[in-house]
């Protein structure tokens, strides 16, 4: 395979391009714009939840931290313009080399902005509809987001159901979603899975199918023993609003982020959400789920190529391998269209990752409009340096629990003798706690990222497929007990439904 190396004739774009990224992803905003003045703030779930969190589970509310993008109230709806620069925290640009996922308030992460691309900036009276939702449960939830269709629209604006699925739905959920009517997606991180089951199957018992009548320490065991770590509970309605939720302990949640051991919910991070309550360790491992899809994708991807095309490669990650991408049960432009109708957020999420990579940047001069950050209708060209060490870093630094599966497709592809093969991955290992090592790529990592682009995507693709297949096929078998028949029965109608209409 060719290398291209970035030439002199492509620096003037590449600097330019990256002087655009540092100022138009800082929300080139007035100095007396609302969202200028937005700021982080930590809130305890006790005071978030209107003291229902207080009541139970007092320990973990105290150490439990909540973060809100914290709007004037004159700003009703949160819709970002560009037009002028801010200024960042400097981010140091190894913070990935070693990131202490330990960490317990948000002054420890890198910087006073680290994470800031994660928060995307939806309706203020819509946010503010779902963090009631949250206070309607008395177990302490850690962290939570909202995602999916029902949050971000993967359709044209102006589709719209006769059906609304939503007994009794606020103003504000009903008007964003356009009369459209559909479930809105949460996932809630928890301390301690049994105690926060136990509170909620007190609170919420008609949420649980049977199995909640056996008792808060098997429904825990179900969660954490089998599939990706989840319990789901759908078709629930609170607030009048229909919602489905699921549950993961913090650990499980910030290692799939941090090492891609299932991608479960990796892979729904690494779209656009919208993130109610924050936590300072999960922000930290998110930030190393994005960057590396974002490492993943370029891999997979020639020297040059389109926003949609690196959107929708990072997007299908987490899909290869689903079984539900396999049957009749999914939309299968599912991808294309959440690429489609949240180009804007995808680039607020990864545009300051790509600024910080030393081997891509935008290469489009459109890029130099005012307003391109939030046009959908731009689709900005990037270049990549192929370079051999660079792309061999990257594969270093992929994900250890994805890298290790990676590497052995690659030892049998090479051929390597075990032996061999065991020196050095001792050699490159970085998970000793009593060494610090620069994550440089070795030989072998060289190896890996120079071969043949088609080869290599198929051996980064295979190696998705063995991460994700069967924590998915495990975890959708665990849905039908834990979500009940009848629910079950609903949710595959409605897989087929959609489609049938796609």
């Amino acid at each position: 395979m060719g290398v291209t190396v970035f030439s002199s004739s492509l620096t003037p774009y590449l600097s330019r391009s990256l002087l655009l990224a540092r100022v138009g992803w800082q929300y080139r905003l007035p100095a007396r714009h609302p969202l200028r003045q937005q700021t982080f703030t930590s809130e305890a779930p006790g005071k978030t939840a209107r003291g229902n969190d207080r009541d139970n589970g007092k320990e973990e509310a105290s150490k439990a931290s909540s973060e809100s993008l914290s709007v004037p109230p004159q700003s009703k709806n949160e819709t970002p313009s560009a037009s002028s620069s801010t200024s960042q925290t400097s981010i140091p640009a190894d913070w990935d080399e070693n990131p202490d996922l330990s960490i317990s308030t948000f002054s420890q992460l890198p910087s006073s902005t680290f994470g800031y691309n994660q928060h995307m900036i939806i309706n203020h009276d819509f946010k503010e509809a779902l963090r009631q939702i949250l206070w309607q449960f008395r177990a302490p939830i850690r962290y939570a987001f909202a995602y999916g269709s029902g949050v971000f629209p993967q359709t044209a604006s102006g589709s719209k159901s006769a059906d609304t699925v939503h007994p009794h739905p606020s103003r504000a959920i009903s008007s964003m979603q356009g009369g459209q009517g559909k479930m809105i997606d949460f996932i809630f991180g928890v301390s301690y899975t049994q105690h926060w089951h136990s509170l909620n199957l007190q609170q919420h018992r008609d949420h649980y199918s049977g199995i909640g009548s056996l008792g808060s320490s098997f429904v825990s065991r179900v969660q954490d023993n089998y599939g990706a770590g989840m319990y789901f509970n759908p078709y629930v309605t609170v607030n009048g609003t229909l919602i489905k939720y699921g549950v993961v302990n913090l650990d499980t949640l910030c290692r799939d982020l941090s090492e891609w051991d299932t991608l479960y919910l990796a892979g729904r991070l690494q779209k656009p959400v919208k993130i109610l309550r924050d936590d300072p360790r999960v922000r930290l491992a998110n930030q190393i789920n994005l960057i590396s899809a974002v490492r993943t994708a370029l891999l997979l991807l020639p020297s040059e190529f389109t926003e949609q095309e690196l959107y929708g490669t990072i997007a299908g990650l987490s899909y290869l391998g689903d079984p539900r991408m396999a049957l009749p049960a999914e939309n299968p432009n599912k991808v294309a269209n959440i690429v489609k109708y949240q180009l804007p957020n995808f680039r607020r999420l990864y545009a300051p990752l790509i600024e910080k990579l030393p081997n891509v940047a935008f290469h489009d001069l459109r890029c130099n409009s005012s307003d391109w950050v939030d046009d959908p209708d731009t689709n900005a060209t990037l270049a990549q340096d192929m370079d051999p060490k660079r792309r061999g870093n990257m594969v270093r630094r992929l994900p250890r629990s994805f890298r290790a599966k990676l590497y052995f497709r690659y030892q049998s592809k090479f051929q390597i003798p075990q032996q061999e093969f065991d020196e050095m991955l001792e050699e490159s290992n970085d998970q000793d706690p009593n060494r610090v090592k620069r994550q440089q790529g070795s030989v072998f990592d060289q190896r890996v990222a120079t071969d043949r682009l088609d080869d290599l995507r198929q051996e980064v693709k295979r190696a998705i497929k063995s991460t994700v297949q069967w924590p998915s096929v495990t975890q959708s078998l665990k849905g039908i007990v834990t979500t009940g028949l009848v629910r079950s029965i609903r949710y595959v109608k409605e897989k087929i439904a959609k489609y049938r209409k796609a």
